[in-house]
């Protein structure tokens, strides 16, 4: 194991317009515990596994970054949470996360090409198993079919 099992509150900003989302670009602040990120992510390169460019920097707490990014004009359009354990082999150069979310269970498995293969085939995945979509869009899709979900990925009794 690389990483304990963590609880990662996210909050996704984008323009009262979405024009983030539409092109396919992500601003999100992360706390975990009393450590807080932000993230930008790029849109997706087009290919058999989900990459993007990725800009991380830490900030020192979520609530001033939230009030910054607020005066930028940004606005929080959506929440998600989740309990993230990441695990890594000695001598190997890639990761894999275990996301326990409100809507399921995720592996994601980060690495060369050919090592997600690999590291897929040895958990018993396939290429057909592989899913691509950000939280946001499975969301998204779940609450078109069910309804009556609320607007954020959340787990009950931690809302706040």
């Amino acid at each position: 194991m690389h990483r304990r099992r963590t609880f990662e509150d996210n909050v996704v900003f984008d323009t009262p317009d979405l024009m983030l989302r539409q092109s396919g670009k992500l601003l999100r602040v992360r706390q975990t515990g009393s450590d807080a990120l932000v993230t930008y992510k790029g849109p997706d390169e087009p290919g058999k596994y989900k990459s993007r460019e990725e800009v991380e920097v830490a900030v020192s707490g979520v609530g001033t970054t939230a009030l910054l990014l607020e005066r930028l004009g940004f606005a929080c359009v959506f929440r998600y949470q989740k309990y993230r354990t990441e695990y890594t082999r000695s001598g190997e150069r890639g990761i894999v996360t275990l996301d326990e979310t409100p809507i399921g269970c995720y592996l994601e498995i980060e690495g060369a090409p050919a090592w997600i293969d690999s590291t897929a085939r040895l958990l018993g995945f396939q290429a057909a198993d592989y899913i691509t979509a950000s939280y946001g869009g499975l969301y998204l899709a779940l609450r078109k079919q069910q309804g009556d979900l609320p607007a954020d990925m959340v787990f009950p009794g931690r809302a706040t």
